[in-house]
């Protein structure tokens, strides 16, 4: 009997070890508090969409720089490009090595920047939340109930932002065409707007959605989803990575071989007419 009775307890018990372990924070006005470092799992920074594992950029990097396998985060599996778009997104996978923004240390513009293979940490209080990117040391303001147009495109756009409940709604508005989606050759024009989705699961997680909508790129809106995760370590915290030193060699070696070519040049040059003026 004693043993039926300690069976059946333990049955009471499991849907409440099933359920959340902890309530998410609170904010002092009431809406959750989102403040933390969070960082995004997996291999879409890598390709967003559905791929299977693939050779290095570069054959010598061998394993340890192959691309992984992974799920995508496209909703549906697939982005719908217009067929130029697509064909200019296959230009740029090819040409990667070269156009990719995250080698030369360029931002990483929204929604990249959240599942780039780097942290950022979340700030916030009642009119405002501001995140910073561990990234090339990103940073982005979010106006809450913010109404006003961005002044111009930037790297990282123009976010204004609402709640819907317990979700932080943002619209990112004045996007720089120049950064991508991922290392994949992914991209969109200067006419994209992103709706985020910032929503709290547990004490621990978010789920993160972000709507595309560029009809000069896509045939309709479309839109990721994939889950954040906090870091919990009692010494969490967002190290700087000022990553533009290693990207001097991309950036500027051809010019400067170029540059040297041209000196050595000019000097032979100079040499040859100075020896015409002695004879």
């Amino acid at each position: 009997m004693k043993a039926l009775v300690a069976a059946a307890a333990l049955l009471a018990a499991v849907p409440a070890l099933a359920g959340p372990l902890t309530q998410f924070p609170k904010a002092a006005d009431g809406h959750p508090d989102l403040s933390g470092v969070w960082q995004a799992l997996g291999s879409a920074h890598w390709n967003i969409e559905p791929h299977t594992s693939g050779y290095p950029a570069v054959a010598e990097l061998g394993a340890q720089f192959a691309v992984p396998p992974g799920l995508g985060i496209v909703v549906g599996g697939s982005i719908p490009y217009l067929p130029q778009a697509r064909a200019e997104r296959d230009r740029r996978f090819a040409n990667r090595i070269a156009e990719d923004p995250e080698g030369k240390c360029y931002l990483g513009g929204i929604p990249r920047s959240t599942y780039m293979p780097y942290p950022f940490q979340i700030f916030q209080n009642k009119r405002d939340v501001v995140i910073a990117y561990q990234y090339a040391t990103g940073f982005r303001r979010i106006f809450v109930d913010g109404k006003d147009e961005a002044p111009l495109n930037s790297w990282m756009g123009w976010s204004n932002g609402h709640w819907e409940g317990d979700t932080l709604v943002v619209e990112v508005i004045a996007n720089d065409d120049r950064t991508w989606l991922d290392r994949a050759g992914n991209h969109h024009s200067n006419q994209m707007k992103v709706t985020e989705r910032y929503t709290p699961l547990d004490a621990n997680r978010l789920q993160y959605e972000a709507t595309i909508d560029d009809p000069e790129t896509f045939t309709k809106p479309w839109t990721i989803s994939m889950h954040l995760y906090k870091h919990t370590e009692p010494n969490a915290e967002l190290l700087e990575y000022k990553c533009v030193e290693f990207s001097e060699h991309l950036l500027y070696n051809q010019r400067s071989e170029e540059h040297t070519s041209e000196l050595q040049s000019h000097s032979f040059i100079s040499y040859a007419v100075f020896c015409l003026k002695k004879k």
